[in-house]
């Protein structure tokens, strides 16, 4: 297969657009340099650009491990993944690590700046994926394929490529909104290399992606009915529901009936809860597409990457864990949990809820020191084997998909918006959707809860339970206004033992310094 290289630019990001076979064995090996014209020729060159748009989620640059898209960034600190999911969820109760790296301590002590490389890779990863979605989008246009010679069922196609481009800018906007407030914006209608672009507010970015998904929705495929790892109406309609449920951090307006509106119409689709909850994160999870809706898709011997879920995976065992076990080569002794989150689960031995997944020989439960592994249980959630436990195709570099939506979100974004006041549902049906999740989790219906068990606050805590280290507490945290003060403490939180509150202004992440520096547009978050 011929493989191409397009470059851009986007604000102070030098970035490199290498085209690939769009499937979940993707092979990013790079060759020439070559023009946008050439790029797009023909309706594979379109297929081969989107690929690159879906693996810039999973790779760090064009050459495997140590390779990077960005220029000025070490390629540690700038995948997707492995960013996101600390910023998720080292700043919160369910995750602490071990490890001295530059600014990953900042996380669970809550202490970072301007000037933290992670946060500033995440900011940058981000820019560079919506600069290579910008660029597909800016070469999709109807009359850009037209003049191309292309048409037919190939220009149909090519329609469909430009709406999923559409959404994976839309899904790196809301990364942004979230994390950092109010971002630069810059759309394919952003002159590349002219003035730096304007900064938009939360809540004018917020309206942007609502308004760019629901544009969209037409020209999406089917539910369940794309390729493996690429998004359809249902991803949309996942987003906007998450969205939904935070409009009131976004916005200042909370919009819980459009919450429940839109996960109604993911869960109305034939979607269902897999049997075992054990088999979400193993090596052959690309099986789970009952409940999985969009997915991060990695493979061991085609997408090397030092992040995504060979970190998740390789980054939690350690101690007297047997690296076999899980499916790798060796543990780094690095990601634990805090007391905090194990005690959300009544029996942690995962005999009763088999969610609980922990290792607790040679671990204590409790953490006096931050950079020991043995302090904090172990969490073996991700395992790099397969339904029948044979390690998967590489011991080094994991083959788990990473799931950014799937069923049981929908099932609890429902509840959560229906007990809100939310309309279009009824707690009759959320109380079932709650069950149906605690009963795959327990093996039947021992853990079915009652009417009067259903709080928010309950739901907070179930979806801790259900969704961690998948990347929603810190946002859940902050819905909750439970993130900074202190309702709500865990271990180490805020740098102290018992746990303290944070000032207010950590609720976001600031923008990095080098880019409020080179861009006399942006204006810092409050209090950075």
């Amino acid at each position: 297969m011929k493989h191409n290289i397009l470059k851009l630019t986007f604000i102070s990001a030098s970035v490199a657009l290498i085209l690939a076979s769009c499937a979940k064995k993707l092979d990013l090996l790079p060759t020439n340099d070559v023009t946008s014209e050439t790029v797009y020729k023909t309706a594979a060159g379109y297929k081969q650009a989107l690929a690159k748009v879906y693996g810039s989620f999973a790779t760090t640059g064009n050459n495997g491990e140590g390779s990077g898209d960005i220029q000025g960034i070490d390629p540690g600190t700038s995948d997707f993944l492995r960013l996101y999911w600390k910023a998720q969820e080292l700043s919160t109760d369910e995750a602490v690590v071990a490890w001295g790296d530059p600014g990953i301590q900042d996380f669970h002590k809550m202490n970072w700046t301007s000037d933290n490389p992670m946060t500033k890779g995440l900011y940058y990863r981000a820019l560079y994926q919506i600069t290579l979605c910008n660029d597909f989008v800016r070469q999709s246009t109807d009359a850009k394929v037209s003049g191309r010679g292309i048409s037919g069922a190939d220009a149909d196609n090519i329609k469909k490529y430009r709406a999923e481009a559409r959404f994976l800018r839309a899904y790196q906007y809301w990364v942004l909104m979230d994390m950092f407030g109010k971002p630069p914006f810059a759309d394919e209608n952003t002159e590349i290399g002219s003035a730096p672009p304007q900064q938009i507010t939360r809540a004018a970015l917020f309206s942007w992606i609502e308004t760019e998904l629901k544009a969209i929705e037409a020209d999406l495929a089917a539910p369940k009915s794309n390729e493996y790892g690429r998004a359809d109406k249902a991803a949309a309609w996942s987003l906007l529901a998450r969205m939904y449920l935070n409009a009131g951090v976004y916005t200042g307006t909370t919009k819980y009936t459009e919450a429940v509106t839109y996960a109604k119409k993911v869960i109305a689709e034939p979607y269902t809860l897999i049997s075992d909850y054990r088999q979400l994160m193993l090596s052959d999870n690309q099986l789970n597409t009952s409940e999985f809706i969009l997915t991060i898709n990695y493979d061991g011997n085609n997408t090397k990457n030092w992040g995504g879920t060979t970190f998740l995976t390789h980054a939690s065992v350690g101690g007297s864990m047997t690296a076999a076990n899980y499916g790798i080569d060796g543990g780094w002794y690095g990601t634990r949990t805090t007391s905090a989150f194990v005690n959300k689960f009544p029996d942690n031995s995962g005999l009763t809820d088999r969610r609980a997944q922990f290792y607790q020989s040679g671990q204590n439960i409790n953490i006096g020191d931050l950079t020991n592994f043995n302090d904090g249980f172990a969490i073996t959630k991700y395992r790099n084997v397969n339904r029948s436990g044979n390690a998967g195709s590489s011991l080094t570099w994991v083959d788990i998909d990473f799931p950014l939506f799937r069923l049981s979100e929908m099932y609890l974004v429902y509840a959560e918006a229906v007990l809100r006041g939310g309309t279009g549902g009824d707690p009759a049906t959320a109380l079932n959707y709650v069950n149906l999740i605690r009963t795959r989790a327990f093996g039947n219906a021992t853990g079915n809860i009652s009417a009067g068990t259903l709080t928010t606050d309950w739901i907070l805590d179930e979806r801790a339970r259900e969704l961690y280290w998948e990347g929603h507490r810190r946002t859940d945290l902050v819905r909750y206004d439970k993130f900074v003060d202190a309702s709500y403490l865990w271990p180490w939180k805020g740098g102290v033992a018992g746990g303290s509150s944070v000032n207010a202004k950590y609720k976001v992440y600031p923008l990095p310094s080098s880019d409020v520096t080179a861009n006399p547009n942006l204006s810092q978050n409050t209090g950075y």
